[in-house]
């Protein structure tokens, strides 16, 4: 079984998309974060099912919410870094630059 290991950055990604859903509907951002955590859930049991989209950058989309998630996989230590959280109207290659920060 694979490690997960979330960045702050992209924890900040969730956290931020969260308080954008709940000041639409209360309650939201909760579902948003339990979709989120089934979905990492997924990625930390078939890492693999997901192509790789840049390099060695994994994409995960959401089933419901129009998020995806970037994250790489290190076989060697069997971990999973989460990236970023990011919604699909902004730029995909903006997690790049989490990586060199």
């Amino acid at each position: 079984m694979y490690t997960v290991v979330i960045l702050p950055k992209a924890k900040d990604d969730i956290r931020q998309a969260a308080l954008w859903y709940n000041e639409k509907q209360p309650g939201l951002g909760k579902r948003f974060v339990f979709q989120i955590r089934q979905k990492v859930e997924h990625i930390r049991q078939h890492p693999m099912a997901f192509s790789k989209r840049y390099e060695d950058v994994r994409l995960a989309v959401m089933n419901i919410f129009p998020f995806t998630i970037h994250y790489s996989v290190d076989d060697r230590v069997k971990t999973v870094l989460i990236i970023a959280v990011m919604h699909t109207s902004r730029d995909p290659k903006n997690w790049d630059r989490r990586i060199k920060e």
